[in-house]
């Protein structure tokens, strides 16, 4: 048991309890128990705020990065596989840990009004699998064996489903079914890159004598394949195995092939063109709180697993497919700009922002360049606290109206004073109107996409036709807030209650981090983040340079 431990389980033990205490007790039980792993992972900050997000010094010793509050477990072993309780934090995964127990907690609060819904039984069920979904999002971000990272993955995507087919709206089992399978189809994708990372890596180490030694245990023999994420990022042996152009997969070279089944996987939970269209339905028919949930977390997981898995195994096979990737980037961009101005139903309006907004992280990661990869993850903490808020201005107003029809709306200001206030930092914060957050991590991505030029001649009409595409956002999202919030008071909304307290406490918490991510993108964000990036990016690079140089003298063929 260490302080990640408890992060990462804390929320299942508070389902449990959510099961046996007497019915009006649940909804405080969920509450408590989010809001303690909301408060154990504050207590990570000590570790990161001495700079240990930027200290190159070791994970165990290499130059990796460092991994803190680490513990390593024998888990599932045999003679030939072993599969390793293994988690740890470094400055990837640390603000996603934080993102997902602040938008949970805000989002269990979010739900405290449960028995105003209109299905209003199943409160034991409900809260059990909300927080059973936190542990899974949770385990995602520190699990660093591969074995159990595809667990904690799959533990997420039942509780989700039935969070959609039981609490959702009028076409829920359609949502749910069609995230299911869209989700399912990914996970495939990633198990069979799971077991053939393994077999390969133990060819790997066969080829290279029948043990080799560890990349970053020191004295440590590898005898067999590994699941290890950071052991195979870093094993000088495996890493020239993958990238070897006569190691195959079904007839194609196995990095190219690998990073691209693990890409789709991740691609469709981030969502991109064309893996989209299992998001707008899902969002639509989510109560107010999953969809809080996708949006600020389930989201962030796909460009987790780029980062983690994708680029740093397989670096040659994000530098044969980066055309195409940043191509579908600035696709998903335009179209998801394009469809948002097409709406009228406020929440797939919101729904559809987010595809173009993720269209930004896939973009940065892509082009691979410091300042892409620095944007991308900025983009993605940002779009998680500002996509939440705008899913909350959703529900409750339609908690009091009843529907979501923009064109219905109009003078919601003059009736309700602190929710149009609210609703204007969010959508501009969603915008990204510079001094918030949503406009540090756009313009990193595009200055990373113009510094790919050097190397990609074809990033400079992209990064142009991205940084062009700000004035859809602009059109769609000044569009909604002058037919919603600004006009003549409508007769028909003049009793409506402003905000309540809880609902004031949810939307302030959301609107004052919008604001700091935008002031100090720095002190909240790029100091914990920026030095396990760059650590990240510059193996890539020599891992991509190495492979070059090996192709010019005849060796390995990248």
């Amino acid at each position: 048991m260490n302080l990640l431990t408890a992060i990462v389980f804390l929320p299942m033990l508070g389902a449990v309890a959510c099961l046996v205490v007497p019915k009006n007790l649940v909804r405080q039980v969920a509450v408590l128990s989010s809001a303690a792993t909301l408060g154990l992972s504050l207590w990570l900050f000590p570790t990161f705020l001495g700079g240990g997000g930027s200290d190159a010094t070791a994970i165990f010793g290499t130059s990796y990065g460092t991994l803190h509050h680490v513990i390593r477990l024998p888990w599932i072993m045999g003679d030939s596989f072993s599969i390793e309780f293994f988690l740890g934090v470094d400055g990837l995964a640390f603000p996603l840990v934080v993102l997902t127990t602040l938008v949970s907690f805000l989002a269990c609060l979010a739900s405290w009004n449960f028995n105003s819904w209109k299905v209003n039984k199943g409160i034991r069920a409900y809260f059990f699998l909300f927080l059973l979904l936190e542990t899974g999002m949770l385990g995602v971000f520190v699990a660093l064996d591969f074995f159990l990272f595809y667990i904690f993955w799959e533990v997420m995507l039942l509780p989700m489903y039935f969070l959609i087919g039981v609490w959702g709206g009028e076409r829920k089992e359609y949502a749910a079914i069609k995230f299911f399978l869209f989700t399912l189809a990914g996970s495939v994708l990633m198990l069979v890159a799971l077991v053939a990372m393994f077999f390969y890596s133990g060819d790997a180490i066969a080829a290279a004598g029948g043990s080799v030694a560890s990349g970053y245990l020191e004295g440590v023999m590898l005898q067999h394949g590994t699941f290890d994420l950071i052991e195979l990022a870093t094993c000088p042996t495996i890493q020239s195995y993958f990238a070897s152009g006569s190691t195959l997969f079904l007839g194609m070279k196995f990095a190219t092939v690998m990073f691209m089944f693990l890409f789709i996987g991740f691609a469709i939970k981030l969502p991109i063109f064309p893996f989209h269209t299992w998001l707008p339905d899902a969002h639509v028919q989510a109560p107010t709180p999953v969809s809080m949930i996708l949006a600020g977390v389930l989201l962030k997981m796909g460009g987790y697993g780029f980062l983690r898995l994708c680029y740093p195994i397989f670096p040659t096979g994000g530098e044969v497919w980066a055309y195409v990737l940043a191509c579908v980037g600035v696709i998903s961009i335009i179209y998801g700009g394009l469809c948002a101005l097409a709406q009228t139903d406020f929440k797939r309006l919101v729904a559809y922002s987010s595809v173009s907004h993720m269209g930004f992280v896939l973009l940065g990661i892509a082009v691979m360049t410091k300042a892409g990869f620095q944007g991308a993850m900025f983009q993605m903490i940002a779009h998680g606290i500002s996509s939440p808020m705008c899913f909350f201005l959703v529900g409750v107003i339609y908690d009091r109206a009843h529907h979501r029809e923009i064109n219905r709306f109009g003078g919601l200001w003059l009736t309700m004073p602190r929710y149009g206030t609210m609703a204007t930092i969010g959508f501009f914060a969603s915008l990204g109107l510079p001094g918030m957050c949503g406009f540090i991590g756009e313009v990193w991505v595009l200055l990373g996409t113009f510094d790919a030029g050097a190397k990609y001649p074809w990033a400079y009409p992209l990064a142009i036709i991205a940084a062009a595409s700000v004035i859809l956002t602009a059109a769609y999202i000044l569009w909604l807030i002058r037919r919603v919030y600004l006009g003549k008071e409508r007769e028909e909304y003049k009793g409506y209650l402003d905000v309540s307290g809880r609902e004031t406490f949810i939307l302030a918490s959301l609107a004052v981090l919008c604001i700091a991510l935008g002031i100090f993108p720095t002190q909240t964000v790029f100091n914990f983040t920026n030095g396990t990036l760059d650590l990240m990016l510059q193996q890539v690079t020599n891992a991509i340079a190495m492979v070059s140089q090996s192709a010019v003298s005849g060796g390995l063929i990248g």
